[in-house]
């Protein structure tokens, strides 16, 4: 989702009155606002646990609680289907899947591999990522537009999705020898999304810029106004 897909207008910062008071958009408050505290939730564990028991330990004290706050985001799929919000269906499901195949196909099947550091970094980035996101919705659908906000949104994806996306390949391929054990098919699988990744990281990137530079030349038409 962007901007405009979840407010349907970019504001000038400084607080405005809430957009509308329908159903529709105090469920996408609410979503949004407890989406953001769950990553906060699952941010604030990987800090927190890293330097204290390092990067061996942080699946037992956040494993299950990200695969369950991630399952939750199918929700964003549903809202994509049904017209609630106006992102594309196609790189909705393409992101949510793919986290779903980490947290569930991969990490779940294969814990060894989040012993890995790849799997912190991937945690951190996702964390960071929603926090920003869903605490941009937050305050879009509320009526209000923090530079501050709106500058993480369009600008801290830069870093947080080559290190989530670099971070999450590592951890399939790490995989892979486990996988060729229980069936060949299973590790030719694996290979083949490994694969898929370069395609889907492009996809999703330039999606990403594409809105950027949208928002950007707004702000700046906003300047010269």
């Amino acid at each position: 989702m962007d901007s405009k897909e979840a407010s349907g207008t970019v504001r000038k910062p400084g607080p405005k009155p809430l957009q509308s008071s329908s159903v529709r958009t105090q469920y996408l408050i609410l979503y949004n606002f407890v989406s953001m505290i769950l990553w906060l939730a699952v941010l604030g564990r990987v800090v927190l646990l890293v330097p204290m028991v390092g990067f061996g330990r942080v699946y037992q004290g956040a494993g299950n609680f990200t695969k369950w706050t991630q399952t939750m985001a199918l929700l964003e799929v549903v809202h994509s289907a049904v017209g609630i919000v106006r992102a594309p269906i196609g790189t909705t499901l393409m992101q949510v899947s793919s986290r779903l195949l980490l947290v569930w196909g991969i990490v779940n099947n294969f814990p060894f591999v989040a012993r890995s550091a790849g799997y912190s970094s991937m945690l951190f980035a996702w964390g960071l990522t929603e926090v920003v996101r869903y605490g941009f919705f937050v305050f879009t659908l509320s009526g209000y537009s923090p530079g501050i906000i709106s500058w993480l949104r369009y600008n801290t994806f830069l870093i947080l999705y080559p290190l989530g996306a670099s971070s999450e390949a590592w951890l399939v391929y790490k995989a892979i020898p486990a996988a060729k054990k229980i069936r060949q098919e299973y590790a030719w699988a694996l290979q083949l999304i490994l694969f898929i990744y370069i395609p889907g990281f492009y996809i999703l990137f330039t999606h990403m810029l594409k809105q950027r530079r949208k928002i950007m030349r707004g702000k700046q038409i906003e300047k010269i106004q």
